[in-house]
């Protein structure tokens, strides 16, 4: 490959007194240009041609400058670097020496040696050493490299980019832009590549992406190699639809090639400008066989540094001929091939038969790109920096040294290291320049989208940009309707590994593969994933519910044992009916009051029971409906009293006939206990009981309302907290305890001897009693929600129902269907049969 070098050569001084005498100074630089020596009329590259140009348009323009270098002529050399490593430093050594026979350590250059040196990055890690023998300054264009940045090793190099630290967080934040997880990775074997290979992948772990391949290409002097085809073969079959390219544009060249031979119209291609597309055309295909529509690279989304444009190089392109600089054996050399002319004679730079207006303008964009590309851009740049640092360095001389011999003032060019290790200077085009490695900015991007259009019409479209300053989130701006995607590609392409888990899914990862590589669960019950992609469900708050779909939460809807329900509806009106038949006996009972029948099972011991027994009835309403604060301190309490009030009635029923029977026995203690009604104060003394009970509950932990968002889908039950549980079960164990005092009187009684003796019936409706209320507490265990005050309030209707039946049912039979019975000739008649 071929460098430009930009040496000081000489430096006359206007020390006359007669006139002034023009001063010219050369300065050589370095850079790719040509795959051959200049000396051969061979194929080339346009991109590098372009960097000479921008090399010719600084020089020209300096001269120009009255401020900068006054009196001085800025001049350079060409000369070409081999891609070899037999060849590499023939030119470099040629240059030092002089002579076209390489001599080492020796120059027979009369003038002032060269005082910088302008090369692409690559070439001076292997010429640096050399170079750095003789404290030449060196400046780079191409990309960062970070063995440059050693300054115990290179201390003679100056870096023109800006620093790439941000540029694997804008491929990452355009990845993330699109939601491409599977993303493939192409890079040379270069330091600057092995970096960015290293701030990619971490950029992408620390987001959840992942590489899908990562294919390092080397350099092989752009032979075939075997190796070539099975990346190409990877790279092409790969599920990532989305490669990034980094690295030399040198070591992709081939690779380049058989990318654009195979048509590849399924891929996103991610990469930087240092892949130039338009210009990795060779010179030897002067009709380019890729100039249709649908191009391998069509699409392709480029990130550039954000450069300011530099007025007056179109212009410069524009009127850039052969005859303008008819000692340019490579402009002449590329007229040849681009206006079908003639090149005649050993120095490849006589024309014949060429358009006399013909213009670079003429081109198309495949064969010269007219827009500054970052490499001329860095080298404008560079020729600025050694002229500002020259100028500098002339002054400081100027005022300590005097001219040398012959009015010549020698420029030692290691003391330029001092003026541009502090330089910084605004360019023409109003860009800061820093040649201070520590002191740089990081770079902020364009990114631009490459267009390919028949007859090689292709263009590069700012889509936008991305600047790390900004605020995270505002990093990156894109315009995606100015978006171009390869051929056939409608939308926005996809590329990863696994299928996005939709809303309703969670992500599962696979043992042992790449996190972007997972299974789709459905969320649990009550979990739901609004997003795609969710990692983990997120559980509905307590008053929603999750739908089918498991991707929203539904409002809850309020249950309660309504009584517009058919569960409610029956409950009440079963508690009604009940209730009236309740007050129909009592009203029967008042109205035969003076019948033996009533007057033999105790009628006030009866009314009490029938009044007990109707509250009871009329309790159960108090757990049907929407429960609020007055009813939840109800319920229980009433429930709990009136059952007493109830259950101590039927004791003293029991007792009572008990003592009926002892009082027909001689003696008086059972016929004073029995006239006395002792038997009655049961009711008092077990009311009292409980209702201190209850009072201490209300006082401690009383019930309030409270919901139940867990035991039936899709509701939230209102419900009556009990409060606290320990009182709740010891107002229940009192209540069970007289029924179990009343069962067991009741069954010793059971056997008495009289014609209206209700023991028979006082032992069967304990019975039943005793047998719903076992059953009850653990069904009320098990059961939640509205369904537990269900089974409480059927408890409550089915124990006092059997109560009712068991021993009112019978006398009320007797009374309306049965009169012959209820009088005392008929009672006598039984007695009298019982008795004998």
């Amino acid at each position: 490959m071929m460098t430009i070098r930009m040496a000081m050569m000489t430096i006359r001084m206007a020390m006359m007194t007669i006139r002034m005498a023009m001063v010219t100074i050369r300065v050589v630089a370095m850079t790719i240009t040509w795959v051959f020596g200049p000396q051969e009329c061979d194929d080339h590259q346009p991109k590098i041609f372009q960097h000479m140009l921008a090399l010719m348009f600084a020089v020209e323009e300096i001269n120009r400058n009255p401020h900068l270098l006054p009196n001085l002529t800025l001049g350079f050399d060409l000369y070409n670097v081999m891609l070899s490593n037999e060849k590499l430093l023939k030119n470099p050594l040629t240059w030092l020496t002089g002579l076209d026979r390489v001599i080492p350590n020796y120059t027979c250059r009369r003038e002032a040696k060269a005082v910088a040196v302008l090369a692409e990055t690559r070439f001076l890690v292997q010429m640096g050493m050399l170079l750095e023998l003789y404290r030449i300054p060196q400046l780079t264009f191409g990309p960062l490299d970070p063995l440059l940045s050693d300054k115990s090793q290179f201390p003679s190099v100056y870096q023109m980019p800006l620093k790439d630290t941000s540029l694997a967080l804008a491929m990452v934040s355009l990845m993330l832009h699109f939601g491409w997880t599977w993303v493939g990775l192409v890079v040379s074997d270069h330091q600057e590549s092995v970096a960015f290979l290293s701030d990619l992948r971490a950029q992408m772990q620390e987001h959840g992406l992942c590489l899908a391949f990562v294919e390092l290409v080397q350099v092989k002097q752009n032979k075939i190699h075997y190796g070539d085809m099975q990346q190409q073969a990877r790279i092409m079959t790969s599920a990532a639809n989305v490669v990034v390219l980094f690295g030399d544009p040198t070591s992709f060249s081939r690779l380049n090639i058989e990318l654009t031979k195979t048509l590849i119209t399924w891929k996103v291609w991610i990469t930087t400008s240092h892949w130039d597309i338009a210009t990795n055309s060779r010179w030897d295909y002067p009709t380019s066989e890729h100039n249709f529509l649908m191009h391998s690279f069509h699409g392709t989304l480029i990130f550039s540094q954000q450069h300011r444009e530099i007025s007056g190089f179109r212009h410069f392109l524009r009127t850039a001929t052969p005859s303008k600089y008819p000692e340019d054996i490579f402009l002449a050399l590329f007229w040849s091939l681009y206006f079908r002319c003639s090149l005649s004679g050993a120095d490849c730079k006589t024309l014949q038969g060429c358009p006399s207006n013909a213009s670079l303008e003429w081109l198309t964009w495949e064969k010269f790109d007219l827009t500054m590309s970052d490499g001329s851009h860095h080298i404008y740049n560079a020729v600025y920096a050694v002229a500002h640092s020259l100028h500098r360095m002339l002054q400081h001389m100027s005022e300590e040294q005097p001219p040398g011999p012959g009015g010549k003032a020698l420029i030692p060019h290691w003391q330029l290291h001092s003026f541009l290790q502090s330089l910084q200077f605004t360019s023409p085009a109003g860009e800061l320049v820093n040649l201070d490695q520590k002191r740089k900015p990081a770079a902020t991007y364009d990114i631009l989208n490459f267009w390919n259009f028949p007859q090689g019409l292709g263009h590069k479209v700012k889509v936008g940009h991305f600047s790390p300053y900004d605020p995270p989130g505002q990093r990156l701006s894109l315009s995606e309707e100015l978006i171009e995607w390869p051929t056939g590609i409608t939308q926005i392409p996809r590329s990863v590994c696994s299928p996005s888990c939709g809303p309703g899914f969670r992500v599962t990862t696979r043992e042992g593969a790449p996190t972007c590589c997972f299974d789709c669960t459905r969320c649990p019950d009550n979990e739901i994933a609004n997003a795609t992609d969710t990692e983990h469900c997120v559980t509905c708050p307590d008053h929603q519910y999750a739908n089918a779909e498991h991707d929203r939460c539904l409002d809850k809807r309020v249950s309660f044992l309504a009584a517009e329900g058919p569960l409610g509806m029956a409950l009440a009106c079963t508690a009604l009916s009940l209730s009236v038949l309740t007050a129909a006996m009592l009203g029967l009972f008042v109205k035969h009051r003076d019948t033996p029948i009533v007057k033999a099972n105790n009628r006030t011991l009866s009314y009490i029971l029938l009044i007990s027994l109707l509250l009871c009835f009329l309790c159960s309403f108090l757990f049907i409906g929407r429960p609020n604060t007055a009813t939840c301190l109800l319920r229980q309490i009433t429930f709990a009293l009136v059952f007493t009030m109830a259950v101590s009635a039927v004791l003293a029923k029991t007792i009572t006939v008990v003592l009926a029977f002892k009082a027909m026995k001689p003696g008086r203690t059972m016929r004073r206990l029995l006239v006395s009604g002792a038997p009655n104060a049961v009711i008092p003394i077990c009311f009292l009981i409980q209702l201190t009970l209850c009072a201490i509950w209300l006082a401690t932990s009383p019930p309030f309302v409270d919901t139940d968002a867990h035991s039936e889908h899709g509701h939230i039950i209102l419900l009556c907290n009990e409060g606290s549980i320990t009182a709740f079960y010891c107002v229940l164990g009192f209540l069970g305890s007289l029924a179990l005092g009343s069962f067991t009187v009741a069954f010793l009684a059971r056997k008495l001897p009289d014609t209206f003796n209700e023991a028979k019936f006082l032992t069967f409706s304990m019975l039943v009693f005793c047998s719903v209320w076992v059953t009850f507490l653990p069904v009320y265990q098990s059961t939640k929600g509205k369904v537990m005050v269900a089974v409480e309030v059927f408890s409550i209707l089915v124990s006092s129902a059997g109560l009712l039946g068991c021993i009112f049912v019978p006398k009320c039979y007797v009374i309306l269907l049965r009169p012959e019975k209820n009088s005392l000739k008929a009672f006598r008649n039984t007695r009298c049969k019982n008795n004998s």
